[in-house]
């Protein structure tokens, strides 16, 4: 049950949070996520486990499905600092992670750090931002830093970036580069709605009379690094990680595939599906896990053929290929 108030942090020299505690602190999470957000139960409990691995979210769907909303209410629910960016043609990188300004009282040139200085960073429809802007992010997801006038500035841990783009549209937007799409460790579409839940959404609104929506808070920031902290210390048993090499390197051999999954791919289905086993409240990671997982750790970092591409050829569908020709482990033992 979630408590009144948000969880306290504790000190950095504490042992972190063991599997039962995190795993309960990710259902209240969920749960408090789910007073706002109806249905996409799975890309919500992916995207918090990525967050619990350290990772970035890109979101890619049409709009009006409520991918905004959802990062908001995860943020509020983890206790992270939120700020989101509307990307626009015009915007420039020092709009995301800011600049030097002139402070009138002491004539001295001092930085003023921009949005990206938080705990979860929202851009929003980021291909529609020219590729310098884009990789204006790049640096801060990859390093956990901005860079101007040659200093470096460290941004707060913990800290993500979610990201949403829309596919439909290709007017006036820009394509994420191979670079930029490889540092997000999933990519995640929400979906249509059935009937029940598009009507219980439409119920909603009308009940709270207002757009705006409150999550619960849970949880911290210092907590959520607790959280991180006690994933790591899970182990995986070697047979799961040289599964996730045998995928992530199948995908460099089909047909379809002129540049498969990078090492980094394999290496996050690993650091994923650790987070996944922990929220459900296990120490050990199993196959079903990684399944879980593939097609939204690695589609988005294939590059298909040019026969595939003309083809209409969904990346969704080579991972899934890839996933019913190799071979599980035998038996992963739990501890």
């Amino acid at each position: 049950m979630t408590s009144e108030h948000p969880r306290t942090a504790r000190t950095t020299d504490q042992p972190p949070l063991g599997v039962e505690e995190i795993a309960a602190l990710g259902q209240d999470v969920m749960r408090a996520v789910r007073t706002v957000v109806v249905g996409s139960l799975d890309a919500l409990e992916i995207a918090l486990a990525s967050i619990l691995a350290g990772g970035h979210v890109l979101f890619e769907d049409v709009p009006g499905l409520g991918k905004t909303v959802a990062a908001r209410s995860i943020a509020q629910a983890l206790g992270l600092d939120f700020a989101r960016m509307q990307c626009t043609p015009d915007l420039l990188p020092a709009d995301i992670t800011g600049s030097y300004v002139l402070d009138p009282a002491t004539a001295e040139f001092v930085f003023r750090p921009g949005p990206v200085f938080t705990g979860l960073f929202l851009a929003d429809e980021i291909n529609r931002t020219a590729p310098k802007t884009q990789s204006a992010l790049l640096e801060a997801m990859a390093e956990g830093q901005v860079s101007a006038e040659g200093r470096t500035f460290a941004l707060p841990t913990p800290f993500h970036v979610v990201a949403t783009a829309n596919p439909v549209e290709h007017e006036g937007t820009y394509p994420l580069p191979e670079a930029q799409l490889d540092r997000f460790m999933v990519r995640l579409a929400v979906g249509y709605p059935d009937r029940q839940d598009e009507a219980e959404i439409v119920h909603r609104r009308l009940v709270r009379r207002t757009e705006a929506t409150r999550v619960e808070q849970v949880t911290d920031a210092g907590t959520v690094r607790e959280m991180q902290r006690g994933v790591e210390d899970v182990s995986v048993d070697p047979d799961v990680v040289r599964y996730c090499v045998d995928l992530a390197a199948a995908t460099r051999s089909h047909h379809a595939v002129e540049v498969g999954a990078s090492p980094r791919g394999s290496q996050n289905l690993v650091l994923l599906a650790r987070a996944v086993a922990v929220l459900a409240g296990r120490d050990h990671v199993l196959p079903d896990d990684v399944k879980k997982i593939a097609v939204p750790v690695l589609a988005h970092r294939l590059t298909l053929t040019p026969a595939a591409w003309a083809a209409d050829t969904d990346p969704a569908t080579v991972v899934a290929a890839v996933l019913a020709t190799v071979p599980g482990p035998a038996a992963v033992p739990s501890r």
